[in-house]
């Protein structure tokens, strides 16, 4: 899309209004709030602070949700539920939902190489309205258009079986640009019908251990236990 002219924010407001039920007062920001860093090099700021913003707004009222909706789960279920929820591909089909792509500001090159569908800017492009939607309008704001959209998925998770705490590590560390986790077998004790396995997983430097009776099971362990101990530090 085009750069917005004075003329067209109107008309832009309108559109966000329709796919999102907030209406902006701050135009500019929400002019930042669709704008792709491939256009904003050029001319513009981009979303890219909002977006930052956006995430941990997001993990702040899914958690609230969580915590409200289910009153006996342990920490480590609400973990696992929260990052079912925020992980990349539930920000990306809501997005899609949305046709938020139809409304981003970015460069011909980006919109050439297919960028209003890609589903890195989408995801980034959500995050970015929700960090928008809160600096224009307060938590209450924006979370009635998280709880809109997310509480549906939170109520099914019930019915659906939760990620592996592996897959679940693995785009967590993509999803902020780290290496993926690595697996390391650090010792093997036991009978031997019964053998205890002990791995360590590392991520971003961070190394945690667990065991298991299995290989298998001991790296499923040592990335729970590595999900909870990121998690915590990266809360609002």
């Amino acid at each position: 899309m085009e750069p917005y002219s004075e003329d067209s924010i109107l008309a832009l407001t309108e559109k966000v209004f329709k796919i999102s039920g907030y209406r902006f007062q701050d135009h500019e920001l929400l002019k930042t709030a669709v704008t792709h860093p491939s256009i904003a090099a050029e001319r513009y700021a981009s979303y890219e602070r909002l977006e930052f913003l956006g995430d941990a707004v997001l993990g702040l009222v899914v958690s609230e949700m969580l915590y409200t909706l289910f009153p006996d789960d342990s920490e480590g279920l609400l973990t696992k539920k929260r990052i079912a929820l925020v992980r990349g591909s539930k920000v990306v089909e809501i997005a899609q939902s949305l046709n938020l792509g139809n409304i981003l500001l970015m460069s011909k090159g980006e919109l050439t190489s297919g960028g209003i569908s890609n589903n890195s800017n989408l995801e980034n492009a959500l995050e970015a309205l929700i960090g928008a939607i809160y600096v224009d309008g307060g938590l209450e704001s924006v979370r009635h258009f998280i709880l809109q959209h997310w509480k549906p998925l939170a109520t099914n998770l019930a019915d659906t079986p939760l990620q592996d705490a592996k897959t679940a590590l693995q785009e967590w560390a993509q999803g902020h640009n780290f290496a993926i986790p690595s697996y390391r077998l650090i010792n093997k004790s036991g009978l031997e019908h019964a053998p205890v396995f002990t791995v360590e997983v590392t991520v971003n430097g961070q190394r945690v251990h667990a065991t298991g009776c299995k290989k298998k099971y001991a790296e499923i362990a040592a990335a729970k236990l590595m999900l909870e101990k990121v998690t915590k530090q990266n809360d609002p």
